[in-house]
């Protein structure tokens, strides 16, 4: 695994030690990979509703329902 250096700001670490004491993460290292993954995960999701956006965008009116559109969004959320 790459090591790496990072600094944190003051209350930015006193979160990542409460998170650490709390033993909600073993480590501060543990904690920051979680929330690099979440992030990853948020950013693809992100990214499908930019391109539905664009396509929609570009391709002008849709024929699905709300309750079709409703249905497709909270499908893409669950994974």
């Amino acid at each position: 695994m790459a090591r790496q250096s990072i600094s944190f700001t003051k209350p930015n670490d006193e979160w990542l030690k409460s998170q650490v004491d709390k033993q909600e993460y073993s480590s501060k290292s543990e904690l920051v990979n979680d929330l690099i993954r979440q992030a990853r995960s948020q950013q693809v999701q992100i990214d499908w509703i930019r391109a539905k956006l664009e396509k929609a965008e570009n391709s002008g009116f849709t024929n699905y329902t709300k309750s079709e559109i409703l249905k497709q969004s909270k499908a893409m959320l669950n994974g």
